[in-house]
Formats: structure tokens, sequence, C-alpha cells
């Protein structure tokens, strides 16, 4: 295997369209293990993006030492990402993870043991229940647990206590995937599948930087490129990505404008006539708003506010209106920012028109940014009710009251769900006062995070937060508990396309570490909560049991897990739900019939406005009579809450590199990842850098009106205008007065403003101001192998990006400019046994 940090994508195994993607099998072990060394494999997916990636973990001596693709899978055909090859071990084997449960005593963490932690638990919520109600909880969760824990937590929250107050940081990353896919299809649930790569004309990438959130994923469409027949690729993004660089059309489009990028493609699919009539009249309502909307969005009128050219609006429509297989997928650039969800239903308003959808090639995949995201809107961990019910169908709750025993007035109903933005609202105005935390890092990945520390550390609130290390937000709880995690407990995840894994325990976990599952069947039973004849509310002994359970739940919803067991997840590929007697093997295409799950009877949501996020409510929902058809839902374009202006000039946009998940609570722990992007920098485009007199390297001050970072700055080929920071940086590795400043995580600079429907926070858009401070000693240490790569001045006197070293001029000497990614490449290929 090459090196694979400075060669992410790994070897190229070229295909033909509709041909099979070739096994490649990557594996790394520990230093000094060979595979005779292992005692044993055991079963497992990768965690570290939401790909969800089948793996084997090698096992040596009751210890995790290695990991491998798994070839007979049918995501990923044996490969791994780096994220997966070099921080999945070392992610869970770091000698600082939480071993004890910590409680605070004098204003200090001090390790305590079970009983006492779960004690003080248990009596600050019974304490609460009993004063104040229901609604003095809330649970913020993650999008990293398993199927049976979320599933535990939502019955504990939602029947146990029968709060409202239920979300998980998933509403930080795809919530949007799920809200897009309800207001047009009526449920969530991926239409398309990842073979649709195989078998597609082409791709268009909508805000999505696969090459460095799905890296396997882009291996895939890397190998269709590589091919004799290759897709042709459409790319919207305001950064030259490695997508961008690959892509036949890159709509650089300013951050904020995607609605009316959208609108605009729209429209030139209708004027050129590529439209499926008689798939629209058969399928579909709500053509004539969506022509009438769109209209006024000609070429020019989406270049002159997005700031792409005209022509290349109409090229990209083009591509799509003469393919006949265009595969779409959707993530962040979309999804965080502004109308967010009004955008992505375009994404499946333009496959809806041409009647795209439910064929190999044709599909889309409103993307997730964690591997068991889907697991979390799935099980109603968040404000969802189990199996995609709707909460404002009364069925739907009598329906769920009768198989958890408990009366349906238990269930919150009543009103929205509180979304993760209004849960912390809530704690800071002092009406949540018990906040239970999960696997998640708010401390660093919510917007405003100077309001967010002020929110956690408030006596108001007794926060217990539960996780593998002391991370920002751990470090300012009342109770820790310490949890066990991937490898070290048996459970089932479901990743973007459908496909349910199975990861099966490979060792103990450290100390007194327990499973998510574990701690909240404890939570409980001491609580006793029970049903309406009095037995316990949970009776599980074990995960098996829990996912048991939710298989009932499941049963007839749109999700149906009846037929995927244990057993059958052992051994072979993972399986794509709906699985059922209707569908013994799975299903790897939605919508083949075009039939959607719109029925006011069975749909998941009535839906919303989507430009005031205002709710249409079922009895409207039912004159719209959709019988099974797919809604075509508009939008105008609304600008940004926040654009530049007043003295702040720039747009502030955030984003993720190849080499981090996360806040890096996992990936900071692996060597050869934290080597290859080890500290915060920002991007900015050479003609700003000019303006400002900033070379590559040199310190600079970022401001919002709510915070301000300093780093070092990468004269990167991101668009004029716009300013970029991983948002993975916080403060857990930082020197204790360094991190007291609090100018170091990108989320010092985002605003505190959500998309109406989805409510996912908009991270992409915020006005900003820069200043050189200081010159710097040698380039940024941000990746040169990535959208982050620098750029030079090439002969012709224009910017142009490199792979190769920084000349003096802008960073030092050649020598010094190469990243650690390329310096220790050599390294590298030795540790990639």
């Amino acid at each position: 295997m090459t090196d694979r940090i400075a060669n992410i994508w790994g070897e190229r195994t070229p295909f033909e369209r509709g041909g099979a993607w070739p096994v490649r099998v990557d594996q790394k072990l520990a230093d000094g293990v060979d595979e005779a060394d292992v005692d044993r494999w055991v079963q497992s997916a990768c965690v570290l993006c939401s790909n969800g990636c089948a793996c084997d973990i090698a096992v040596k001596d009751g210890t995790m030492v290695g990991i491998r693709g798994r070839s007979v899978d049918l995501v990923n055909r044996g490969r791994l990402g780096p994220k997966g090859l070099f921080g999945s071990i070392p992610g869970m084997t770091s000698p600082d993870r939480l071993t004890s449960p910590l409680i605070r005593v004098n204003d200090e963490l001090v390790e305590t043991d079970w009983d006492t932690a779960m004690n003080a638990i248990v009596e600050r919520s019974r304490m609460l229940l009993e004063e104040k109600g229901t609604l003095s909880h809330g649970f913020y969760t993650s999008g990293q647990m398993f199927i049976e824990e979320y599933y535990a937590l939502a019955v504990v929250g939602k029947a146990g206590i029968g709060t409202p107050h239920m979300d998980g940081n998933t509403r930080l990353c795809t919530a949007t995937a799920a809200a897009a896919m309800k207001e047009s299809f009526g449920s969530d649930g991926q239409p398309g599948t990842y073979a649709d790569i195989d078998s597609c004309d082409a791709m268009f990438l909508y805000g999505h930087n696969m090459a460095e959130t799905q890296t396997v994923l882009w291996a895939r469409v890397l190998d269709r490129i590589a091919g004799p027949d290759r897709p042709t690729i459409v790319c919207v993004d305001p950064r030259d990505t490695e997508v961008a660089r690959h892509a036949d059309v890159h709509l650089a489009v300013h951050p904020g404008t995607n609605q009316a990028l959208m609108n605009g493609l729209i429209r030139e699919l209708l004027h050129n006539g590529w439209v499926d009539e008689r798939y629209v009249a058969d399928h579909t309502i709500g053509f004539d708003e969506l022509r009438d909307t769109v209209e006024p969005w000609t070429p020019e009128e989406v270049a002159r506010v997005c700031g792409v050219d005209a022509d290349d609006v109409r090229r990209a429509v083009r591509i799509f209106g003469e393919s006949e297989r265009v595969l779409s997928t959707v993530l962040q650039g979309f999804y965080q920012s502004s109308q967010a969800t009004a955008a992505s239903c375009q994404v499946n308003n333009m496959h809806l028109l041409r009647g795209m959808l439910g064929r190999p090639g044709a599909g889309i995949l409103q993307m997730n940014g964690q591997p068991t995201a889907q697991n979390n809107r799935e099980c109603g961990a968040d404000g969802d009710l189990p199996g995609f019910r709707n909460w404002e169908n009364e069925d739907h709750v009598r329906e769920l009251a009768e198989i958890w025993k408990v009366d349906p007035g238990v269930i919150p109903h009543w009103a929205p769900p509180t979304h993760a933005m209004q849960i912390f609202r809530y704690v800071e105005q002092g009406s949540i006062e018990f906040l239970w935390i999960s696997a998640t890092n708010p401390a660093v990945s919510m917007p405003e995070l100077s309001r967010i520390r002020s929110i956690l550390g408030q006596e108001s609130v007794f926060l217990v937060v539960q996780d593998l290390y002391l991370t920002e937000t751990a470090a300012l709880a009342d109770v820790v508990l310490p949890a066990a995690g991937w490898g070290e407990k048996t459970g089932t995840f479901t990743n973007v396309n459908r496909t349910v894994h199975l990861s099966d325990k490979a060792v103990d976990p450290p100390g007194e570490a327990r499973s998510d599952l574990d701690i909240f069947i404890d939570y409980a039973r001491r609580m006793r909560f029970t049903d309406n004849d009095g037995e316990p509310l949970i009776d599980w002994s074990g995960p098996e049991d829990a996912y048991r359970a939710w298989q009932e739940v499941s049963r007839g919803r749109p999700c149906d897990y009846t037929g995927i067991t244990y057993e059958r997840l052992r051994g072979g590929s993972g399986i794509q739900w709906p699985c059922n007697d209707e569908n013994p093997d799975g299903r790897e295409r939605l919508y083949h019939d075009g039939v959607f799950p719109t029925e006011s009877e069975y749909c998941e949501s009535f839906g919303h406005d989507l430009l005031t996020g205002a709710t249409v409510g079922e009895q409207a929902f039912r004159a719209l009579e959709t019988h099974g058809r797919a809604l075509l839902k508009p939008s105008d374009y609304a600008p940004p809450h926040e654009d530049p202006g007043d003295g702040y000039p720039y747009r502030f946009t955030t984003g993720r590199t190849a080499y981090h998940f996360h806040t890096r609570t996992k990936t900071a722990r692996s060597r050869q990842l934290n080597r290859a992007a080890p500290k915060m920098w920002v991007e900015i485009s050479p003609m700003d850098a000019e303006k400002l007199g900033v070379s590559e390297g040199d310190h600079v001050r970022v401001q919002s009106r709510r915070g301000e970072i300093i780093a070092p700055a990468r004269v990167s080929a991101v668009r004029e205008g716009t300013i970029f920071a991983p948002f993975h940086y916080g403060y857990f590795d930082e020197a204790s007065d360094v991190a007291g400043r609090h100018t170091r995580a990108a989320n010092e600079l985002t605003l505190t403003d959500w998309d109406p429907v989805s409510k996912q926070p908009v991270f992409k858009v915020a006005a900003v101001r820069v200043e050189k401070i200081a010159s710097g000693d040698g380039p940024a240490p941000a990746p040169t192998t990535t959208a982050s790569r620098p750029v030079t001045e090439s002969p012709s006197g224009r910017a142009d990006d490199t792979n190769d070293a920084i000349p003096a001029s802008v960073g030092g000497q050649d020598a010094e400019a190469r990243s650690t990614v390329e310096r220790d490449g050599a390294e590298n290929a030795e540790e990639n046994r």
C-alpha cells in the first residue's frame, strides 16, 4: 500500500460504466505487528466519516492492533480512508481515555465510583421532575452511537420522562438532508445508492467536498474518472477542492447564494425543454408554482447574485438536461448555508423534473456527515419519532404508545420538537436545568462559542457528559461518565445509502468505562421507569434485545429493519433497508415505481413553507391530495442574514480537512493524522492577500461581530472575498494560556442563526474582517494535498495552485515549505503495512 497520508485516495483501480468496482483491500497494523501475530479479526465498520466502510479489527493479547477493509462489502470493496486507517485504533487506545466517572466537588472534577455518579444524576433528575416537570430535562446526543443506544435514549426521553427537548449534533451536520427528503418525498431515506456512481453519465456535487469528507467514496469516483467512459462532473463550491479540479464545470458561488443558483438551474432546465412531462404529470404536484417562482432567474441574474459565469450556468444545466443518468450528492455547503432546506429541495426538484430516480445511475444522495447520523433520526433520539413517524399524526403517536405500553399523552407531540439551538436557549434562560450530553462536543462544534461556553458554565444547569475523553465540554460538566467506544461494544449502525452494518465487540473497554446502552439502561432502572402494566419500561439485557425491540418499532415503516438480523449481518456484506418480506435482501434504490410515501396517513411530515418554516398542517396537507406523488416545492431567494459590509468586508465559511474528524477527539490522537494537519490555519485568496499585505504563513486576526481567531494564513485557491477556516480545532491540546484566550476555534466567529425548516445552524455564512498581525516564519500548518493546497505565481503571472514547495517569496525556503504530509511520506509508507 502506498503512503496513504500523501496519497489520500490510494492506487487507482479503473472500471467502466456499469462494471463492478474492483476490490482493493487496505490494511494498517500497529508498529511491530505482522498478520501472523493477530489472534483474531472482529467484524465492524469504520466510524470516522459517514461513508460506513466495512472493516475487520485486528486483536492481539486482548488489544486492538490494526484494521483492514472488508472486500465482500458493497460499500467499500475493501478500501479504507486515511482517518479509518490511521485514526481508528489510536483514537480508542490513547492513554488519556476516561476510565472512571468524575464528579464536581468544590469546582473540580474528581474521580468517583459509578454508584455515586449515577445516584447524583438520578437524585437531581427526580427532584427536577417532581418540582419543575418534564420540560426541565434536555438530552443532546451524537451521530456516532449505535442503533441500540439511540433507541434506548429515545425510549427514556420520550416515554420515560416525556420531554420534547431531545436532539443530536446531527442537527449541525445533516438535519437538512432529512428535512429536504421529508419535504419532497414525504419521508427521510436516501433515494439513491453508492452504486449509482458506477452507472451514471454525470455527477453533480452540491456543496460536497467528497474528496475530503468521504475519501473512499471519492476513490470510487476517481476510478470511474480513470475508466474508459468517465462521468461528467459538475461542482458547486466556493473553494478549488479536489472535486473542482476534476470538474468539467465548477460553479464557485458566493457562500449563501445556493438558492439563487438552484432557481436558475431549474429555469434553464424548463426553458430548454429538458423535462419528462409524463413523469411530472403522473408522479408530482406543484409544477406550476415552481415554474413561476424560478422564471426571473436568468443565467445573467444568477451570475450577478452568485458571482459565477452565466455561460457556466448554461453548461451545467445542459449536462444535467442531456445526460441519461445523473447522480446528485449534497452536503454541508448547502446544509450549513442560508436557505439550506430550500436549496436542497431544488436538487430533488431537478431529478423529479427529469424523472431521474430509482434506476441505476439516476439518483440522489442527500449525504450525512457522521457514521450513524441516520440512526439518530430513525430511532427518535432527536426530535423525530421512531420509525419515521409523524409527530403531528395522532395515529402514529397512538401506535408508538401501544408498542411502548404508555399513555399517548406522555409522548411529546403537542408542539414541534425542540431543536438543538432552542435547547441551548432554554438552558440559557434557565428553564432546562438538567442537560445530558452524550458523545459530542458542543463547546467546539456549536456556533458562537463564547455564548455556548457561558451557557454550559451556568450554575442553573446540572450538566452530565458521557464521552471517551475529557473534552472541552466534559471539562464543564457536573458529572462525567466514561463511555465505551468503537470496538469495545456490540451494536449496529446505518450509513448514507441505508446500508446496515454490525460492529461486534473486539476488546473490553478501559477501566470502568461502560457502553452508552448500559448507561442509559442503568439510568432507566434507577429512575424506575415503568409501562402501563407496571413492568420496566426497558427490560432488555443486552444490545441484541434492544435491536429486536427496534425492529418491531420499524415494522411497516419506510425504514423497515425486520428482515435484518445480527445473524444475517455477520460474515457478509451490510444490508440496505427496507428489508422485509417484500424486500428480503433489502432494496438498493427507492422510488423505482414513482410512488412516494406522501399519503397523509403514512408520511413522516406534513411539510413546511420553505421560506418561512411555517408548518403546512394536517388539514392543508390532506387538501393537496398527494396520492403518493412527490412535491415540487419552490422558494424564492432570500439574501443571507449577515452579508459583508459595515467594516466586515469578507465572507467567512467553515469546513473540513481530510485528516480530521469533527473536533479531533479521536483523530488528534493519531500521530500520522495530527502530523498532517497539526494546527489551525485560515485560507485567503491571492487577490485578497495582496490587498492586505499578507504572505503565506503570516499570522492574521479574523474578526466577526462575535469573536476573533488568530492563525497562520494559507494563500489558497478559495474564491476572492471569502475566508475559509477548518472547524476541527478547539483547545484541549493547547497550552492553558493560549486556550484561555479562545482565539483558535473557527466557531468563535460563526453566528446564532439557523434554517427555518431544518433548524440547521448557518456555519457557512458570516461577515468578517482580516488584518495581518505578524510576519510568519514558514508556511501555514495546512495540508498541501487537499483543497488547502497553496497557490504560487505561475510564469504567466496569475495565481496557480501547486503541490510543490512554496517559493521563498511567499512562504520561506523551498525545502521548508513542504508540509509534513509530504516531508514524512517515506515514514508513512513504511507504517502502511
